[in-house]
C-alpha cells in the first residue's frame, strides 16, 4: 500500500517510500465500513490518523479496534480465529511503528489528554507501540476461553475473575493434574499458558522498572526528577501500605503532568501510568488490611488510583478527598464513617460510569452481532484498580452493617451491602431480571432489576437498577410518589439475582436504605399482612371538574393567567409560570396558553366516521368499560378495551381540523405577545392538563412536550399531538393508578420561547438523601431539558450550613441544544469540569429563598417543590416550580419503620477495630 494510494505486489516496491505490507480487506468488510461505520479486523498501518481516531463520531472507530481487541483475547482470535495466523497479514513493526505515531499525533493536535483523558489512557493500552502490555487482562481472557471450553473450570473461572489471590495458580495447577485425560492439547496448551501468566501477575511488583521511564524522560528534565523521588520513596518504604500510597500519588501526580509536559514527555508518562497501575496491581496481592483505619486508608489510596487512572475526573477527587483523608484521631464517629461509606461507593459508581460513558454505544452496536462484547465493560473494571475498589467498598460496608446492624438481607446472595435504597416502599411479585428494558413490555405486578432506568418507565411493583440516573429524574419521581421500592446494586449483585428470576419474591426498601428480598413463600405473617392492609388502605382520588371555566376560547398572554388559573382554565404549570413570571419578570419568559375551553370547544366537533362528536366518544368509553366491570369482565380486557378505543380517539385528534377563529387568534396573540410571527421564532409546546401536581399526585412528564418547533405547520400539528398525549397508554396507566375519573383530562398547552441555556435540571427544596427540609438537591445537565430523563447528571445536597456536597457528577457524553433553525442538535461533551460553578450554586441557593418566600405568601402553596430552571451565559431561567410530592403512607409505615434501624451518629469506633 503505497503513499500515493496505489497498490502493488508484495514483492515489488511503491515509486516512493513510506509503503506498508498488510493483508486487504474483504469487498464486505470494506462495505460495513462504508455504509455502516462498522470496521472488522481492523490493520492500523497505512490507516489515516484521523479516520481511526473519528473524531466527529465520538472516537467510535478507535472504541470498536478497542472492543475487537478483547473479543480477540476471550474468544480465541474471534473473527479472526484461522486468519490470525496467516502470513504477513499484520505486520507487528508496522502496527508498532503506526501506534507510536498516532498517539504522539494525538496529543499534539487533539490534546486529548486535556478533555478525554480516561479514552486516551486506555487507548495507550490496547494500541501497539512497543510497550509493556499488562497481563492482568491476559489472564482473564485464558481463563474465560478455558471456562468456555471444558465447564468443570467455571468456578475457578469465577474465582480469579472476581477475587484473584496467589494461591490460585496452585489451585489451577491442581486442576490441571486432576483433569489431564479429559483435556484436549489446546486446552493444556492454554492452561499452561494461564499459569505462566498468573505467576508473572503474583510475582511481587518491581518498582524499579520505574527507573526505565525515567532514563526514557530524561533524568533531568522535570518529569524525570519527579519520577525520580517517587522511586526514592518507594526504595525507602517499609510496607506494602507505604508503596501504595505512594503508588496512588504517583498515578495522580503522572496524570497532573502529563496535563502540561511536552509531547515526547507525555507518551512515556501515560506508559508509566498504565505500567505503575499494574504494579500496584500486584502490591495489593501482598495487602491485607487489618483494622478499621487500615481499611479507610486503602480505600483512599485506591479511590486516588481511580483519579489517577481517570476513571473519575480530578475536580471530582478535589471535591471527595477531604472527606475520605483520616486525620490522626483514635476513634470515629457513625455519622463520619456513613458519609466515608457513602463517598468511597459513589467514587466506584462514577467510575464504572465513566466506563459506559465512553463504550456503551460501541458495545450496543457490538451486541446486536457479538453478545460477548457485552462483557468488555466488567473486563475494564476487573482488570484496573476498581476490582480492589470494589472489594474494600464492600468489606467496610460489611464491618458497619456488622456493628450498627445495617444488615441487608437479600437472598443469601454475596456482597450484599453494595445494595442501597433510594426510595422506601414494600412489593410481592415475580422478579424479572434483565440487562436492558429497551423493547420489553413491562407489568405492573412484577419487580425489574435491569441495568438503567429508561426514561418513560410505566408502572412497576418494583425496581433496582445498576445505574440510579439521578435522585430527581421523572422515572425517580414517579417511584417515590407512587411508594415503588427502588434501590441501586451492583453488577455482580445483578448477575447473582438472575438465578431467582422468574420467582415470586417479596422486596422492601427501608427508609434508611436497607433492603429486604426473600421468596414470597418465606415472608412473615406480618408482611403478608401489609399487603391486605395495603389494599384496604389505598385510595384514589378524584379530580375536580366542576370547578373548571370552559366558557374561555381566546388565546391568553401567559401574564394573564396565575396560580388561581390551575385547573380552572388552564394546567398548573401554565399557571404557575403565569404566577412566577409576576414575581420573578427577569427569570421567566413571555409566553401564550391555549385554554381548557378551546380544547373543549374543538371535541365538540363530530368524530369522522362516528354519529357523536369527539367528547362523547371519549366518555362513551368509560361508560362502556364502567357496564363491563359490573358484568364481571376480567380487570386485564376493560384495560385492554379502554386502550383499544384510546388508540383510536389519539389517531383521530390528532388529524382533527382547527377551528378557523382559534388559528387566526393564535396567529395573532403569538406576534403580540412573543415578539415575532409564528415561524419566526422556536417554541416549546408544553402539555398542561387538569391532573398535574395534585395533592397526592404529581404526573410529572406524563404527556408530551415539544421540543423547539419552528415551521408553523408543524407547530399547529404539534398542538393536535399535545392535546392527543394524555390518551397514550403509559399516561393513562399513571393516572389509573391513582385517579378515580382519569377520563376527565383536559389539557391545555403552554407555548413559551425555546432559551438555548448552556445547562438546565432540577432544583428539589429538600435533603433528598437526607430528607431533612432545610437542604436542597440540584441535578443539573448540561444543554436543555437536563437532569429529567433519568440522565446520569451532575448532582449536590446544598446543605444549610453551606457546604456543597457532590452526590453525583454527570456521566453524559452528549446533550440537546436548540439551534435557532428549529428541532434539537447532539453536541458532545466531557466530563473534565463541573457543569455548574461556585457562582451558579450561590444563585441556586438565593433563588430557593426567594422560591420558598414567594410561594408561600403569594399563593399559600407549601414546600417542598420541584424547580425546573437553567443558566444561559450564568442567567437563571426559571420554567417551572410546583410541588414536591411524596407518598406520605409509604414513607410513615410501621413496616418501614421496623425495618429501618435507628442509628446513634455520635456514638464512636475505634479505628483500632480489629476487622
Amino acid at each position: 500500500f503505497c503513499p500515493d494510494g496505489s497498490r502493488v505486489p508484495p514483492k515489488e516496491r511503491c515509486p516512493e517510500k513510506g509503503g506498508v505490507q498488510r493483508a486487504t480487506y474483504k469487498p464486505w468488510v470494506e462495505s460495513l465500513g462504508r455504509d455502516h461505520h462498522i470496521f472488522l479486523g481492523q490493520i492500523l498501518a497505512a490507516t489515516r490518523d484521523s479516520a481511526f481516531l473519528d473524531e466527529q463520531n465520538k472516537y467510535s472507530r478507535l472504541k470498536q479496534y478497542q472492543l475487537e481487541n478483547y473479543l480477540e483475547n476471550v474468544d480465541n482470535g474471534w473473527i479472526l480465529q484461522k486468519a490470525k495466523f496467516y502470513r504477513g497479514a499484520f505486520q507487528d513493526e508496522d502496527e508498532n511503528s503506526w501506534g507510536g505515531e498516532f498517539l504522539k499525533w494525538v496529543l499534539t493536535e487533539k490534546k486529548l489528554e486535556q478533555n478525554n483523558f480516561f479514552l486516551l489512557r486506555q487507548a495507550f493500552k490496547d494500541i501497539p507501540h512497543k510497550a509493556d502490555n499488562a497481563n492482568i487482562r491476559k489472564v482473564r481472557s485464558l481463563s474465560m476461553q478455558i471456562a468456555d471450553s471444558y465447564s468443570g473450570f467455571m468456578n475457578l473461572r469465577i474465582k480469579i475473575h472476581g477475587q484473584p489471590v496467589v494461591s490460585d495458580i496452585q489451585s489451577v495447577i491442581d486442576f490441571k493434574k486432576k483433569n489431564e485425560q479429559q483435556l484436549s492439547d489446546s486446552l493444556r496448551i492454554k492452561l499452561d499458558l494461564l499459569i505462566q501468566e498468573m505467576t508473572i501477575m503474583f510475582k511481587p511488583a518491581d518498582w524499579q522498572l520505574l527507573d526505565n521511564y525515567i532514563k526514557n524522560l530524561g533524568p533531568s528534565t522535570t518529569e524525570g526528577k519527579e519520577v525520580q523521588k517517587y522511586l526514592n520513596e518507594m526504595n525507602q518504604a517499609g510496607n506494602s501500605r507505604m508503596k501504595l500510597e505512594i503508588a496512588a500519588r504517583l498515578l495522580l501526580d503522572s496524570r497532573k503532568m502529563i496535563l502540561t509536559a511536552p509531547v515526547k514527555s507525555k507518551t512515556i508518562l501515560f506508559d508509566l501510568s498504565n505500567k505503575t497501575e499494574e504494579l500496584l496491581f500486584r502490591e495489593l496481592s501482598d495487602w491485607k488490611p487489618v483494622d478499621l483505619n487500615d481499611l479507610l486508608h486503602t480505600n483512599y489510596i485506591l479511590t486516588m488510583s481511580a483519579a489517577g487512572c481517570g476513571f473519575i475526573e480530578l475536580w471530582e477527587w478535589e471535591k471527595i478527598e477531604p472527606v475520605l483523608k483520616i486525620t490522626a484521631a483514635s476513634s470515629i464517629s457513625v455519622d463520619q464513617i456513613n458519609e466515608y461509606l457513602t463517598t468511597t461507593r459513589s467514587a466506584l459508581e462514577w467510575s464504572t460510569a465513566m466506563i459506559h460513558a465512553n463504550y456503551h454505544k460501541e458495545i450496543g452496536i457490538f451486541e446486536k452481532f457479538e453478545p460477548l462484547v457485552l462483557g468488555y465493560s466488567d473486563d475494564l473494571v476487573r482488570s484496573s484498580v476498581l476490582l480492589h475498589l470494589g472489594q474494600n467498598v464492600g468489606l467496610l460496608g460489611k464491618f458497619i452493617a456488622t456493628n450498627l446492624s445495617l444488615t441487608n438481607q437479600v437472598f443469601n446472595i454475596e456482597n450484599q451491602s453494595q445494595l442501597r435504597g433510594l426510595n422506601p416502599g414494600f412489593a410481592k411479585g415475580e422478579l424479572v431480571v434483565v440487562n436492558s428494558l429497551e423493547g420489553k413490555e413491562v407489568s405492573s405486578d412484577k419487580i425489574y432489576v435491569f441495568q438503567q432506568p429508561p426514561p418513560d418507565l410505566k408502572p412497576v411493583a418494583g425496581i433496582g437498577t445498576v445505574s440510579e440516573g439521578n435522585l430527581v429524574s421523572h422515572v425517580q419521581l414517579l417511584a417515590r410518589n407512587l411508594a415503588i421500592p427502588n434501590a441501586v446494586l451492583s453488577q455482580q449483585n445483578l448477575a447473582s439475582l438472575k438465578a431467582y428470576s422468574g420467582k415470586e419474591v417479596f422486596y422492601a426498601v427501608s427508609n434508611k436504605g436497607t433492603v429486604i428480598m426473600k421468596l414470597a413463600e418465606n415472608m412473615t405473617q406480618t408482611e403478608k399482612t401489609l399487603f391486605e392492609v395495603k389494599k384496604r388502605a389505598d385510595h384514589k382520588i378524584s379530580v375536580e371538574v366542576n370547578k373548571m371555566d370552559l366558557s374561555g376560547t381566546k388565546v391568553l398572554n401567559l401574564r394573564d393567567v396565575n396560580a388561581t388559573s390551575s385547573g380552572k382554565i388552564c394546567g398548573p404549570k401554565a399557571a404557575n409560570l403565569g404566577q412566577l413570571k409576576l414575581m420573578f419578570p427577569e427569570n421567566v419568559v413571555e409566553g401564550v396558553v391555549i385554554s381548557f375551553g378551546i380544547f373543549k370547544k374543538h371535541m365538540e366537533q363530530k368524530m369522522p366516521g362516528e354519529a357523536k362528536s369527539y367528547w362523547e366518544f371519549l366518555n362513551d368509553i368509560f361508560k362502556q368499560a364502567t357496564v363491563m366491570e359490573k358484568s364481571g369482565t376480567s380487570k386485564i380486557e376493560v384495560d385492554n378495551y379502554i386502550l383499544m378505543n384510546l388508540e383510536t380517539l389519539r389517531n383521530a385528534i390528532q388529524k382533527m381540523p382547527f377551528l378557523p377563529e382559534f388559528e387566526s387568534d393564535f396567529k395573532i396573540q403569538f406576534q403580540q405577545v412573543l415578539g415575532k410571527e409564528l415561524g419566526k421564532l422556536p417554541v416549546f409546546l408544553r402539555s398542561d392538563t387538569n391532573m398535574e401536581d395534585l395533592k397526592d399526585f404529581t404526573g410529572a412528564g406524563l404527556n408530551l412536550t415539544l421540543f423547539n418547533v419552528l415551521e408553523p405547520s408543524k407547530i399547529m400539528e404539534g398542538i393536535k399531538q399535545v392535546w392527543a398525549s394524555p390518551y397514550s397508554e403509559r399516561s393513562f396507566r399513571w393516572r389509573q393508578s391513582y385517579l378515580l375519573n382519569p377520563e376527565n383530562v383536559f389539557p391545555s398547552i403552554l407555548v413559551i420561547p425555546s432559551v438555548n441555556v448552556d445547562y438546565s435540571g432540577v432544583l428539589i427544596t429538600k435533603g433528598l438523601n437526607s430528607g431533612e427540609n432545610e437542604n436542597l438537591t440540584v441535578a443539573f445537565s448540561r444543554g436543555a431539558g437536563g437532569a429529567v430523563d433519568g440522565q446520569a447528571a451532575e448532582t449536590y445536597l446544598l446543605k444549610s450550613n453551606g457546604e456543597n456536597t457532590l452526590l453525583a457528577p454527570a456521566r453524559e457524553p452528549s446533550y440537546n441544544s436548540l439551534p435557532t433553525t428549529g428541532g434539537t442538535g447532539k453536541v458532545t461533551t466531557n466530563f473534565n469540569t463541573p457543569i455548574l460553578n461556585s457562582e451558579n450554586l450561590k444563585t441556586i441557593r438565593n433563588f430557593a429563598i426567594q422560591v420558598k418566600q414567594k410561594m408561600e405568601e403569594t399563593n399559600g402553596m407549601q414546600g417542598p417543590y420541584d424547580v425546573e430552571l437553567g443558566f444561559q451565559n450564568n442567567k437563571l431561567w426559571l420554567f417551572q416550580v410546583r410541588p414536591f410530592v411524596e407518598n406520605k403512607n409509604a414513607a410513615s409505615a410501621l413496616y418501614l419503620e421496623s425495618i429501618t434501624p435507628v442509628i446513634d451518629g455520635e456514638k464512636r469506633i475505634s479505628l483500632t477495630q480489629k476487622l
